[in-house]
C-alpha cells in the first residue's frame, strides 16, 4: 500500500493503535560488508591511521545495482589498487577484508516492511530497539518473518512522495482559489489533461515523466485514462516492445486483430495487445476451463516463472481449452504460444490502473493549476537540488519564473505568489527555510512577524521587528548571500561589508525590548539606540552574487553563469533539446554549464566520466570515453562553461551526448 511519504509514520501508528503496540512492528534488515566498507573496517580493527584505509577504499571502483563491487573483482579492474596491494600492509588488509566481505555489518530499519501478529510479537520473533533507539522492531529479517519463515503477515507501507504532492497542490488550489476541489473527483476526460500530454509536458508528473516515456505519449496522444493504464503496464522491460502496436492499433483500427473472436471482449479496451496478467487469467478461465481456485495456482506459477510449473501449465492449458473452448490441438497450442513469452512480464491491472489514476491526478493538476502544482513538487523535492534545478528549468519553460527567497514574499517552503492583475504574472519564491545556514526556527518567526505586523519596509525595520535569538551574524550572512534582504534597498556587498553593524543594531533594539543591558554596558533604551547607517563598501560582482545563491541555495536563481555568453547561444544553430530529436550518432555542436563529473574506472582501469550539462534550453547527460577524458580533464570540471562537439546516443531511452572534443567558452 502506498501511502504520501509525509504521512507514512501516521499509518504505522494507526496499526499500532488497533492491533496493539505489541503485535505490530516495522521489520529489521541487515546491512553487509560491501568491499569498501570492509576495508575500512578492517584497517580501523587493525589500529592503522584512517588515510591508510580511505586511501585503499578509494581505489576500489563503485558497483552497479545488481552487481555490487567485490575485492577480487576490484583487484582486476584498478591498476592504482593492484600497485597499492604491493605494500605487504595493503596487501595484508586486503586479505582480511575478503574473509569478511559480504557478511552482515549491522541492522537497520526496512524501507517498508511492517509485520502484524495474532498474539504478541515475542512470541514468534526477537525484537530490538531500531538503531536510533526510538521504535521496536523484529530481529528476524523479511524472508525469516513471512510466510517463509514464522509465517506471520508482512505489509508494505510505503511512503510515495507524488500523493504527498497532490496533497500539498490541493491545499494550496482550495486556499488560493477559495474552492472545494476534491482530487478523486476531478473529470478523467478532461482535455487540457490530455493535450498536456500529447505535447510531452511530463516533468514532475506520476510514472509518466521521462524522455522514454514522453517520447512515446507525443505518439500515443492518449485520449482516455485506459490510455494512461495501459502506458503504465508497456513502459518496462519485456512488454515495452509492444508499445508501437498498441499506438499503431489506437490510431488505425484496420490494424486491429484477434486470434479467435472470443478473445474481442477480454482484449478490445487494449486494442487486441495482450497488456494484463488479468486478460490472461480470464483466458485461462474462460476459454480453457479453469476453476478460480486453479486460475490462482495458475497466477503464482507465471509470478514464479519455475519452467518445470509452467511446463504442467502449458499442457493443461492446451488440454481445457480443446475441452473447454472445442479447439483442435494446433489452435490450443497457437493460442498459448501467443500468451506465454507474455506470462513472464504480465501487469497486475488494478497496479496499473491505481499508478495510472494518480499519474492522471498529476497531470490533471499541472495542467489546470501549473503554479499550484509545481510549487507543490518544489516542496517535496527541496533536499535534492539536482531534480529541484530540474523543475525550476521547467517552470521558466511554462513561463513561471522561480525568485530566490525574499523575506517580504517568501514562506518558510516554497510558495506561489498569484498574480494581482493582468500586468502581473503567478511567480514563485523559494522558501527561507531552503538557505543553508538559516534554520526552520528564524525562518518561520521572519513568516510570523510579516503575517501579524505587515511587510518589512526597510533593513533597520526587519532588524526591530524580528526578535529572534538565531538571528544572528550567520543567519544575516546567510539571508543576505541569498538575496533575501534585496527588497529591503540595500545592496548585498553593503550588508556583508557591515555585518558587525547590523548584529550590533539587532542586539541594541532586542535589549531595549527586554529591558536588558545593550553592548555598550548601559541598560538600552530605543530612544537612544543610533539610527542604522552603513558604511560605504564595494558592491558585490554579478560573479559573486551567482557564486553565493549556488553555495546557500544549490542552484543559480537570480541570473546564471552562461548569461555573459547569451549572444552565442541564441546565434548558435543547435542546443542542448536538440538531441531528444536527434538519431543516434548525428552531429550535434552545442555549449552549456557543467552541473557535475562523475569519472569512473572502465574495466581495463581506464577513467572516463558522465558529465551532466544545462544550457538555457535543457539539461542532457555526456559521456566522455577514456581518451577524451584524459586529454581535457583540466577542463572537464563542476561550473566551467564549455563549448562542445559530440554525437547523439539513446541508450535504454535516455538522449546523450558521446563527446568528440570541448573547449572552455570566452
Amino acid at each position: 500500500m502506498d501511502f504520501a511519504d509525509n504521512r507514512r509514520d501516521e499509518i504505522i501508528a494507526y496499526a499500532k493503535k488497533k492491533y496493539g503496540e505489541d503485535k505490530v512492528a516495522q521489520i529489521g534488515t541487515f546491512g553487509t560488508m560491501m568491499a569498501r566498507g570492509a576495508v575500512r573496517d578492517v584497517a580501523r580493527a587493525l589500529g592503522e591511521p584512517y588515510d591508510f584505509g580511505d586511501k585503499i577504499a578509494k581505489e576500489i571502483p563503485l558497483g552497479s545495482q545488481g552487481f555490487p563491487m567485490t575485492i577480487n573483482r576490484a583487484l582486476k579492474e584498478s591498476p592504482e589498487l593492484e600497485a597499492l596491494a604491493a605494500d605487504p600492509a595493503v596487501k595484508r588488509t586486503l586479505d582480511l577484508a575478503k574473509k569478511i566481505e559480504g557478511c552482515a555489518r549491522h541492522i537497520s530499519v526496512h524501507a517498508a516492511g511492517v509485520v502484524i501478529s495474532p498474539a504478541p510479537l515475542d512470541e514468534y520473533t526477537p525484537l530490538q530497539y531500531d538503531p536510533k533507539g526510538k521504535a521496536i522492531i523484529t530481529q528476524y529479517d523479511m524472508y525469516s518473518v513471512g510466510e517463509d519463515g514464522v509465517g506471520l503477515t508482512k505489509f508494505d507501507f510505503l511512503g510515495l512522495r507524488n500523493l504527498a504532492i497532490l496533497a500539498q497542490a490541493i491545499r494550496l488550489v482550495n486556499k488560493i482559489h477559495n474552492l472545494n476541489l476534491d482530487i478523486e473527483t476531478v473529470p478523467i476526460d478532461d482535455q487540457r489533461t490530455f493535450a498536456l500530454l500529447a505535447r510531452g509536458e511530463t516533468e514532475g508528473l506520476f510514472q509518466l515523466n521521462g524522455s522514454g516515456m514522453t517520447r512515446w505519449l507525443k505518439e500515443l496522444k492518449p485520449t482516455t485514462i485506459h490510455d494512461i493504464n495501459a502506458m503504465v503496464a508497456l513502459y518496462r522491460p519485456g512488454p515495452m516492445q509492444f508499445i508501437p502496436d498498441y499506438i499503431n492499433r489506437k490510431h488505425n483500427a484496420k490494424l486491429i486483430k484477434y486470434l479467435d473472436p472470443v478473445l474481442e471482449p477480454i482484449l478490445n479496451q487494449t486494442y487486441g495487445v495482450l497488456v494484463y496478467q488479468d486478460d490472461l487469467l480470464i483466458m485461462a478461465h474462460d476459454l480453457a476451463g479453469y476453476t478460480w481456485g486453479e486460475v490462482d495456482k495458475f497466477r503464482k506459477a507465471v509470478g514464479k516463472k519455475i519452467p518445470a510449473e509452467m511446463a504442467a501449465q502449458k499442457e493443461k492449458f492446451i488440454k481445457g481449452c480443446m475441452a473447454h473452448s472445442k479447439w483442435s490441438e494446433k489452435k490450443a497450442t497457437e493460442i498459448w504460444t501467443w500468451v506465454e513469452p507474455f506470462a513472464a512480464y504480465g501487469f497486475n491491472k488494478a497496479h496499473a490502473a491505481s499508478y495510472g489514476r494518480v499519474a492522471y491526478q498529476t497531470a490533471y493538476l499541472k495542467a489546470n493549476y501549473p503554479g499550484e502544482f509545481m510549487t507543490a513538487v518544489l516542496s517535496a523535492e527541496s533536499g535534492d537540488t539536482e531534480k529541484v534545478a530540474e523543475i525550476i528549468h521547467e517552470c521558466k519553460r511554462m513561463n513561471l519564473p522561480v525568485l530566490p527567497p525574499d523575506v517580504n514574499e517568501s514562506f518558510a517552503d516554497f510558495g506561489l505568489i498569484k498574480a494581482k492583475d493582468k500586468t502581473d504574472q503567478d511567480r514563485i519564491r523559494v522558501g527561507l527555510a531552503t538557505i543553508k545556514n538559516l534554520g526552520t526556527e528564524i525562518a518561520e518567526a521572519i513568516v510570523v512577524e510579516r503575517k501579524k505586523k505587515g511587510p518589512f519596509t526597510t533593513l533597520a525595520n526587519f532588524l526591530e521587528r524580528v526578535n529572534h535569538k538565531n538571528l544572528n551574524r550567520k543567519a544575516l550572512e546567510a539571508l543576505t548571500k541569498a538575496g533575501a534582504l534585496d527588497s529591503l534597498g540595500e545592496e548585498r556587498g553593503a550588508l556583508l561589508g557591515n555585518l558587525d553593524e547590523l548584529v550590533a543594531y539587532h542586539h541594541d533594539r532586542a535589549s531595549a525590548d527586554a529591558g536588558q543591558e545593550s553592548l555598550f554596558g548601559t541598560m538600552a533604551d530605543t530612544s537612544t539606540i543610533p539610527a542604522l547607517k552603513l558604511r560605504a563598501t564595494t558592491p558585490a560582482s554579478d560573479k559573486d552574487r551567482l557564486a553565493w545563491e549556488k553555495d546557500l541555495l544549490g542552484l543559480y536563481l537570480s541570473g546564471h553563469p552562461l548569461d555573459k555568453y547569451k549572444d552565442k547561444f541564441e546565434k548558435a544553430e543547435q542546443n542542448l533539446s536538440k538531441v531528444r530529436e536527434m538519431k543516434d550518432g548525428e552531429l550535434i555542436i552545442a555549449g552549456g554549464l557543467i552541473e557535475s563529473v562523475r569519472p569512473i574506472l572502465t574495466r581495463r582501469g581506464d577513467r572516463m566520466a558522465f558529465i551532466r550539462l544545462v544550457d538555457f534550453t535543457d539539461t542532457i547527460e555526456a559521456v566522455a570515453f577514456a581518451d577524451l577524458y584524459e586529454k581535457y580533464k583540466d577542463i572537464l570540471v563542476p561550473d566551467a562553461c564549455i563549448a562542445l562537439r559530440g554525437h547523439a546516443s539513446h541508450r535504454n531511452g535516455e538522449p546523450s551526448i558521446i563527446l568528440d572534443g570541448v573547449k572552455l567558452l570566452e
